[in-house]
């Protein structure tokens, strides 16, 4: 499970959004194996694109 340390201001169809994105990515690149989810991915890539934060960023807190 993941949790992000602070709330962002989304609608709530961005995040299923951004999931479609990333499964249509991993169909179109072949199948591989993945530790997380495209939802979870979806919650990972989403503080970088609104708050211009890495990784280590939104983890550290």
């Amino acid at each position: 499970m993941l949790f992000y340390r602070a709330v962002l201001n989304l609608s709530r169809s961005t995040p299923n959004y951004v999931a479609g994105l990333v499964r249509r990515r991993r169909k179109a690149i072949g199948p591989r194996w993945r530790l997380l989810s495209p939802g979870q991915q979806a919650l990972i890539v989403l503080p970088y694109l609104r708050k211009d934060e890495t990784f280590t960023e939104t983890s550290v807190g």
